[in-house]
């Protein structure tokens, strides 16, 4: 005879969702029988308030089988009349695809599908890219486990099912992008109306394990004279970053100020934007996704490839950690709709200036920078694309099929807009716009390249910055013309006309 366990499971209806089954535990063994309800996939809801719920409906079912298990353990269940009667019920799915199966052969397909949900759920199953199928959905995906298989899923809900099965990830993306290039889309689909009421159903008791948290000082306002002093080292430290004409120096304890010479910290000085150093790609995405709160990141299964997602599901970025000097650091793509075909995509290298990349995000975030219709080009669109350029009197040369601007002295920076590109129809066509600047026009520093239909505004936005961007960066100090013995005394500098700071200009 199984010994007694001091644990009682009261099994009832949920009090919102139409299907699911809430358990409610009592007892000083409570504990046993919470852990065997967590791992037939009971989810912990409150202390000792367990949720069962599913996307198949399928939850009294699996109610009644638990209960089954917990008392061959020795466990006592009660279950009230109405989830009795729900166990009781019989029902199918209305136009099942399959109506050949009979009601036990559904119950498993269900359980099958009801299983990737929560290996997605809980992070097992990785879902590279989804796309639309006609009336549903489709997906690839990977299991996180040792020797996990990559998988093709087709369907939605109780429906969606192995189609295939893959070696390897670059093998099941290839395949997937074969068929649903055009409707492709990275991670997974957006949730179902199944699947978000289950969520709903898992976390209605919330409120009743919720810690309370100290009132925060609620903000008044108060004359200037009376408000609080705050941080006045980061008040000086942001204003410092803010205007780059200004320089900070420390002083000794005697007032006397320390040049930067005795300082050992490094000059800095004004250049162009397009001469500035890369600086911290990751950084700055990482910054512009804390901004933008309608911007979703998630790593893909290429350890060193991020991708972002516009919260529309029509404007993504690609960005690669460890691109070497002269390769695609960023891809930006904007498509018609979230399953519609890509109106425009730019790409930008891993060298491509700080300053530049910030007026690239900048654009991105500002919603009339990006449209979901492409900008008709033409020769008006054009001239107004580059018109910075030619307000300034840059050099514009034109051959047969291209048109190049040129920095008026020789610098090493310029712009083209290729005729004959924006015209061919091939699946990986040469870029319409290009952007570059450093070392020269055909083997640049860095360069962002353009489709034909990038909206004419972010172009602007870029040549304008190519023009009257700067940035003040660090430069090395000279090396020492003697020795350190033989130095003469360093004295502060005589204070030089402040040079403008890098700045944004509305256009």
């Amino acid at each position: 005879m199984t010994p007694a366990i001091d644990a009682h499971v009261h099994l009832d209806t949920h009090p919102t969702h139409p299907s699911a089954v809430q358990a409610v535990l009592t007892g000083t063994q409570a504990r046993v029988a919470l852990m065997a309800l967590e791992a037939v996939d009971w989810s912990v809801a409150a202390t000792n308030l367990l949720v069962l719920a599913r996307i198949d409906h399928e939850e009294p079912y699996w109610a009644h089988d638990a209960a089954k298990h917990l008392t061959a353990e020795g466990i006592t269940v009660e279950i009230t009349p109405r989830l009795q009667e729900a166990i009781d019920e019989e029902w199918t799915w209305p136009n099942y695809p399959m109506p050949w199966c009979t009601r036990s052969e559904i119950r498993e397909i269900s359980d099958q599908a009801q299983k990737i949900h929560d290996a997605i759920r809980h992070g097992h199953l990785l879902v590279h890219a989804h796309a639309r199928d006609g009336h549903t959905t489709v997906a690839v995906g990977t299991y996180l486990h040792r020797g996990g298989k990559s998988i093709y899923l087709h369907g939605e809900d109780h429906l969606r099912q192995v189609a295939d099965t893959f070696d390897s990830p670059a093998e099941a993306l290839v395949a997937f992008e074969k068929v649903h290039a055009a409707e492709m889309r990275p991670g997974p689909a957006p949730l179902t109306d199944t699947e978000r009421a289950a969520i709903a159903a898992r976390s209605v008791f919330d409120v009743t394990t919720a810690k309370s948290v100290p009132s925060r000082p609620k903000p008044e306002t108060v004359p200037v004279h009376l408000a609080d002093a705050d941080d006045h080292d980061a008040l000086l430290d942001r204003f410092l970053k803010t205007h780059g004409e200004f320089e900070k120096w420390r002083t000794w304890s005697d007032g006397t100020p320390t040049p930067p010479a005795e300082r050992d910290e490094p000059r800095t000085e004004l250049v162009p934007a397009y001469a500035a150093h890369p600086g911290n790609h990751e950084a700055m995405l990482d910054a512009f996704l804390d901004e933008e709160d309608d911007w979703q990141k998630y790593r893909t299964w290429v350890e060193n490839t991020t991708i972002a997602t516009h919260e529309s599901l029509t404007l993504r970025i690609e960005f690669v950690h460890e691109a070497h000097v002269n390769d695609v650091a960023w891809t930006i793509a904007a498509y018609e709709s979230p399953t519609g075909p890509r109106v425009w995509h730019l790409t930008a290298t891993s060298a491509t200036p700080a300053g530049i990349m910030e007026v690239l995000l900048d654009g991105l975030a500002a919603q009339d920078a990006w449209a979901q219709e492409a900008d008709a080009l033409n020769e008006q669109t054009v001239a107004q694309a580059m018109r910075p350029l030619a307000d300034e009197c840059w050099s514009q040369t034109v051959d047969s099929h291209s048109i190049r601007w040129s920095e008026p002295t020789g610098k090493p920076a310029g712009a083209a807009f290729d005729a004959f590109a924006a015209t061919t129809r091939t699946d990986s066509p040469p870029p319409t716009w290009t952007i570059w600047g450093g070392n020269h026009r055909d083997h640049p520093t860095w360069a962002i390249h353009c489709s034909p239909h990038t909206p004419t505004k972010l172009l602007a936005d870029l040549t304008y910055d190519l023009i009257h961007g700067a940035v003040r960066q660090q430069v090395s100090p000279p090396a020492p013309a003697q020795s350190p013995h033989h130095a003469t005394p360093a004295t502060a500098p005589t204070p030089a006309a402040p040079p403008h700071p890098h700045t944004r200009h509305s256009r």
